[in-house]
């Protein structure tokens, strides 16, 4: 698919009338799921930070290297919560190339236009015996839990590989008319490491303030700014408070760290290694733990 956003109509239920952070970073990512008011954010944002470029893609090939890694490992099933828009290679495409056919993916996403677009390639070039694209909210485990379960494609009492990358630092608040306002992500984390199978691993990226340059501290607080402005808060956390969304779960070596950082040895000829002077100024920290 090579159409733009603007030369598309949207999937029902689209909200155009403010930028989306799924279709932001899928423009990042030089995809083409995005309209023009995602655009016109993203280029004020590139114009005064490039670097936000190498940044997502820094992200995005850390997925691959979780993905090959816990293929590796053994994992033939994936659970991917806000994956997004399909740019740079789905879970499934990356599973592929370890374990060509045996691998089941179901993607999971908020955002209609994620939903729309993984659902017409998966027609195209996937396998809808073993790939789905589901359309549910985060901040309900258990109506999400039964969408997946009802597809079939995912045996939920074996072990997954739990997917969520560069999701949790967008903040997760509770449903219009609530009464609370504190974020939910710590908590909904939790639910989840409480739903999937033992032998299951947890895969999270998530921005920080902590640790980073200066610049790109400043960078940060620019940035949370513009996202609250456009209606989609954002939250950055802690080494520690990322380090907790694994609960007791054993972490893959290293730990958590920095996205360029984390099993390198599994990237590929093809993985062009976005230009970074410091592993630091990726803002993200990564990393992956399996369920005893």
């Amino acid at each position: 698919m090579t159409t733009t956003g603007s030369e598309r109509f949207p999937p029902a239920g689209v909200d155009l009338s403010r930028p989306s952070v799924a279709r932001i970073y899928d423009y990042f990512l030089g995809g083409d799921a995005n309209w023009e008011i995602d655009r016109q954010f993203a280029d004020k944002l590139l114009h005064e930070f490039p670097i936000l470029r190498p940044i997502a893609r820094s992200n995005r090939l850390f997925l691959h290297r979780l993905v090959r890694y816990l293929t590796k490992q053994g994992i033939r099933q994936f659970v991917d919560l806000g994956s997004g828009v399909p740019t740079m290679g789905h879970a499934h495409e990356v599973a592929e190339q370890v374990a060509p056919g045996q691998v089941r993916v179901a993607y999971v996403d908020h955002e209609p236009v994620a939903v729309a677009h993984s659902r017409s390639l998966l027609r195209q070039y996937g396998d809808e015996d073993r790939h789905t694209a589901i359309h549910a909210d985060l901040r309900d485990p258990a109506g999400l839990w039964e969408k997946i379960a009802e597809t079939g494609v995912i045996d939920l009492d074996e072990p997954v590989g739990l997917l969520m990358i560069a999701v949790l630092h967008i903040q997760q608040l509770p449903a219009p008319g609530s009464p609370a306002s504190e974020d939910l992500g710590p908590q909904l984390v939790r639910t989840y490491r409480d739903l999937i199978a033992p032998g299951s691993y947890l895969g999270i990226s998530h921005v920080t303030g902590e640790g980073i340059p200066p610049e790109s501290l400043a960078m940060l607080n620019r940035i949370k700014t513009m996202y609250a402005e456009s209606g989609s808060p954002v939250i950055w956390r802690t080494a520690r408070e990322i380090r907790e969304l694994f609960g007791d779960f054993r972490m893959v070596e290293p730990g958590l760290v920095w996205t360029p950082q984390w099993h390198p040895d599994e990237a590929t000829i093809t993985d062009e290694t976005p230009h970074l002077d410091d592993a630091k100024q990726s803002i993200v920290l990564a990393g992956a733990a399996r369920k005893e």
